[in-house]
């Protein structure tokens, strides 16, 4: 094992996830769910907690996981979440009420992102999570830097994709779209951004005040 893969190794098992947490972790498994790692659940949760969110929305609900991480970082936050798989829904359902959320703190959507993303408000939201569908990142991030409110964050989970970004000769599709959004971001005036090469990668993107 690599000093890099140990590190990523370090930083996952240095996170204590609740029971509501392993349990949801445990259904993805079963369900062919890549969820997050712990450790990208933690720094989300970080995120949510130091900018205070009090409107999140994730595209991508599996079966709860980054959805659980984030209302624990903002615990007076609301949850919008967007699932195609009903199945999933009703497991994350399910997996927010044993985490002790209560209904009225989380509104699930079922129905395909690109569909449901252009039918909703802009500047609307503190925190939007992008893990969903990786060959339509790009559109989505471009969705969500729209729906975040001015100094508002868009996260994208596996933004480094399997440790296939980073290597040029990977030039699959979904590597190659990754790359592609992680050199337009970086190129543009209207937000700042970070990568974070934790778990699967956390790519940060902040849309600046006018």
């Amino acid at each position: 094992m690599s000093d890099k893969d140990l590190n990523w190794k370090f930083a996952d098992d240095s996170v204590v996830e609740s029971d509501a947490l392993a349990r949801a972790r445990q259904q993805s498994l079963e369900l062919g769910i890549d969820a997050i790692a712990p450790s990208v659940g933690a720094q989300s949760a970080v995120i949510a907690a130091a900018t205070g969110a009090r409107s999140i929305l994730e595209v991508g609900t599996g079966a709860g996981v980054s959805g659980i991480w984030l209302l624990t970082g903002a615990p007076g936050a609301t949850l919008t979440s967007i699932d195609i798989e009903v199945d999933h829904l009703q497991h994350a359902k399910a997996n927010f009420h044993e985490a002790g959320i209560p209904t009225n703190r989380v509104r699930l959507i079922t129905g395909r992102a690109a569909e449901v993303l252009p039918r909703m408000n802009e500047n609307s939201y503190d925190i939007v999570f992008v893990d969903a569908d990786p060959q339509s990142v790009i559109e989505y991030v471009e969705h969500g830097l729209r729906l975040a409110r001015p100094g508002g964050t868009v996260l994208v989970a596996h933004a480094l994709w399997r440790g296939r970004v980073a290597d040029p000769v990977q030039r699959d599709e979904v590597a190659t779209g990754f790359r592609t959004l992680l050199n337009e971001i970086a190129s543009s005036k209207a937000v700042i951004s970070a990568l974070s090469p934790v778990g699967d990668g956390l790519l940060q993107i902040t849309k600046l005040r006018a």
